[in-house]
């Protein structure tokens, strides 16, 4: 597995969370300033469906469609995982794998071919999403491209 993310830089973002919800309805700062920080992190991880060799990203079902869940480190996939039933009832494993940031985001676009509505950031913990629609606004932080 990855190296896990920078612990300031995750705690930053329940910092940012804790800004989102209590914004009022309508303005969205908090919650660009949260995508923000989650383009800071060095690696997104997910919880690992399917084979080993092969693995895919959990998702949930939302109103919406598909979500993938991606979470700010290891350890918040891990326990995600745990949570929500999918670690091995033998051994309590929960199989999660990380991809680098910014092929991330390209990663995660990817699944728009599949049905793949958006992504959701630590749930069940956070929660909040984003439209893989706008995913190219994220990449385009990175790059410097958009402010």
């Amino acid at each position: 597995m990855s190296r896990d993310n920078n612990p300031e830089t995750i705690a930053e973002l329940d910092r940012l969370d804790e800004a989102v919800r209590a914004a009022p309805e309508g303005d969205t700062a908090a919650q660009i300033a949260l995508w923000r920080q989650a383009t800071a992190l060095e690696h997104w991880f997910f919880i690992a469906r399917g084979s080993a060799d092969r693995p895919r990203p959990y998702a949930v079902a939302a109103e919406q469609g598909p979500m993938i869940c991606l979470y700010s480190s290891a350890a918040r996939a891990e326990e995600a995982a745990r949570a929500l039933g999918l670690a091995d009832s033998d051994s309590g494993e929960a199989p999660a794998f990380g991809v680098p940031m910014p092929a991330a985001i390209d990663y995660v676009a990817s699944f728009g071919q599949v049905g793949v509505f958006g992504v959701t950031l630590d749930h069940p913990r956070l929660g909040h999403y984003i439209p893989l629609a706008n995913l190219g606004l994220l990449k385009g932080w990175i790059e410097g491209t958009t402010r």
